[in-house]
């Protein structure tokens, strides 16, 4: 079984390049039904998050090539607007790379936790769409079982830095005392849940949530003293918030400059700060050109999120070595399935021959032939049935000069190790 993963992230392409490449909830069963035919792979996920883009897919056969075509294509782009952009890990490179993933280790936020529970949604969105097999399943569970240990024996996630910590972090630069502003926090999900508890914290008091479905929104304002809204009100309360925080998995963009512009008007100027943390972006970029808009997307937020990494490199070494073996650990355990394989082959077709002895032999039986001599005529077939074709396949071996064959023989039945004098003659002796 081949393993690909193919990708884009943070490091290697830019934000416009990202929210192109990105999946929208609504195009997801179009992308699993035609990724799969247009690859030929068995089994398929796919994970998509502010900060990457990756498909990881299982099949007889290497189909990066197809993959990347195939990608470039449902995103109507050319393929050569993405080579910079991608990687493709194989096989035990694909396998440490998810781990890797999976542990925070890839993160723009080393250690952050969201991207474990952001993976573990993939893997159960490729169930749901039937794209996950038997391999896919296996190194999912074995992934998510190493980030566990990576996270409980070692500190890479004690008090991580979070982009959503980051972006409240970054409101610090333009408003001295928090409490005196409002938010307007655009989205429902877990990154806006983990925005509003930062800003509650620093003293934000006031809350607005905008959602596509307002009982969501209800809900987790309520939970800060806020109140929820739909989408279609923002308008409406801009001019009432000094903080906007957006993340949601909209495919085209909700806060537009001439809503803002005309906002700006009604304010007399007063500063607004925006961060657009989505992926597609949920603010047009042209609104950062207004004058008093502060407009910081995922992107701006590296240097504040620079600090975490240079404090966690210990922990990073620690949680790397925890990858190396439970990469190694996975790989054993799928050539051991393959083992399982050839071993209940090779059962099978002794039992098949066994049976035909045995047919045989009854029919002697019944046919009145001499016990004794239908016994030792049963074992006889069988054995020399047993022994015929290893023996012929390890004479053809030895004579094409591949004494190792031979050897392997040796070990399984555990022979005797050779006397000198009954050493295979070798070229190098003649």
């Amino acid at each position: 079984m081949a393993l690909i993963t193919l990708g884009i992230n943070h490091r290697t392409a830019p934000l416009e390049i990202r929210e192109r490449v990105a999946f929208t909830p609504e195009r997801m069963p179009d992308a699993f039904r035609e990724l799969q035919l247009a690859t030929g792979a068995s089994e398929a996920a796919i994970l998509s998050t502010c900060n990457r883009t990756e498909l990881y897919l299982a099949g007889d056969d290497d189909c990066g090539p197809a993959v990347l075509r195939w990608l470039a294509g449902f995103h109507q782009m050319a393929p050569a607007d993405l080579e910079n952009s991608i990687y493709i890990h194989r096989d035990s490179d694909a396998v440490r790379h998810v781990m890797r993933v999976a542990a925070g280790l890839d993160s723009m936020v080393l250690g952050e936790p969201q991207i474990l529970g952001q993976l573990k949604d993939a893997y159960a969105l490729a169930r749901e769409h039937g794209a996950s097999g038997s391999f896919l399943s296996r190194l999912f569970e074995h992934t998510f079982s190493v980030a566990k240990r990576v996270r409980t024996e070692t500190a890479i996630g004690e008090n991580p830095v979070s982009v959503a910590y980051a972006a409240v972090s970054m409101a610090h630069h333009i408003f001295s005392d928090l409490s005196r502003n409002r938010a307007l926090l655009i989205g429902a999900g877990k990154t806006i849940e983990l925005v509003a508890r930062h800003l509650s914290d620093a003293g934000v008091k006031d809350f607005i949530v905008a959602n596509r479905t307002v009982e969501r929104a209800q809900a987790l304002a309520e939970a800060h003293g806020g109140h929820g809204i739909v989408l279609s009100e923002i308008p409406d309360h801009l001019k009432d918030v000094d903080i906007i925080i957006s993340s949601t998995a909209s495919p085209l963009p909700i806060l537009g400059k001439g809503a803002v512009e005309r906002t700006l008007k009604k304010r007399k100027h007063r500063p607004f700060f925006m961060v657009d943390i989505a992926v597609p972006r949920d603010i047009e970029p042209e609104v950062a050109k207004l004058d008093d808009v502060y407009l910081y997307t995922v992107d701006d937020l590296r240097q504040v999120i620079e600090e975490n990494l240079r404090s966690r490199e210990g922990a990073a070494k620690e949680a790397e070595n925890l990858i190396i073996a439970g990469t190694q650990d996975f790989l054993s355990q799928i050539r051991a399935l393959d083992a399982v394989s050839t071993l209940k082959q090779y059962r099978q077709r002794a039992e098949d021959l066994r049976d035909q002895e045995v047919a045989k032999a009854v029919k002697a039986l019944t046919n009145g032939n001499d016990p004794e001599t239908v016994l030792r005529g049963l074992a006889r077939g069988l054995t020399n049935k047993l022994l015929h074709e290893p023996s012929v396949q390890v004479r053809k071996a030895s004579a094409e000069g591949r004494p190792e064959v031979a050897e392997w023989l040796r070990e399984l039945h555990q022979l005797e190790a050779l006397d000198p004098r009954d050493a295979p003659i070798t070229l190098e002796k003649l």
